[in-house]
């Protein structure tokens, strides 16, 4: 059974609800029950629109048969969707943590945090380092390598060299 949202249709949006027992498309995402190539049973497949490779691929329920999948439903694809937005997520929250670190350092006049935030462009990847006051003020910047080593000890070397650009 495919539903079409006519309500999106009117408004001149493609996306369109299918509800069909091996695919359902709805709220931005894709499920799509398919083959397990690793052995004789089957996989679900979650694709956020306009990506090209799955967010999601797990196993999926075998039907009363046996043989064919269990069909999707309103309550599975829920789930689905929640645990692929989690994944999602977390991949964000990994890449944000490779790509912007942060160590504090103490001083005589108090803490200071120094971050390294890495703009990882494809032709000239460079990170930026920083440093900041206990208000949040910055007491410094400075343009380095994006493979720039970032230790407790290289903030606290670059801190006590006054902010000098690291070599």
């Amino acid at each position: 059974m495919t539903t079409i949202d006519h309500d999106a249709a009117a408004e001149g949006d493609e996306t369109h609800t299918v509800k069909e027992p091996g695919l359902w498309r709805d709220n931005g995402w894709t499920a799509r029950v398919i083959k397990n190539m690793d052995d004789d049973g089957w996989a679900v497949e979650m694709i956020l629109d306009g990506e090209s490779e799955p967010a999601l691929v797990g196993p999926w329920t075998m039907g009363r048969d046996k043989k064919n999948p269990k069909p999707l439903d309103a309550n599975a694809f829920n789930t689905l969707v929640k645990t692929a937005s989690e994944v999602l997520r977390r991949h964000e929250q990994h890449l944000h943590a490779q790509f912007h670190k942060r160590i504090t350092v103490s001083t005589e006049g108090g803490p200071v945090e120094v971050t390294l935030d890495i703009v990882a462009d494809e032709f000239e990847p460079y990170a930026t380092l920083g440093a900041w006051g206990e208000l949040g003020e910055e007491l410094a910047q400075v343009r380095v390598e994006a493979n720039f080593s970032f230790t407790r000890a290289s903030a606290a070397a670059w801190v006590e060299a006054g902010f000098a650009k690291p070599r």
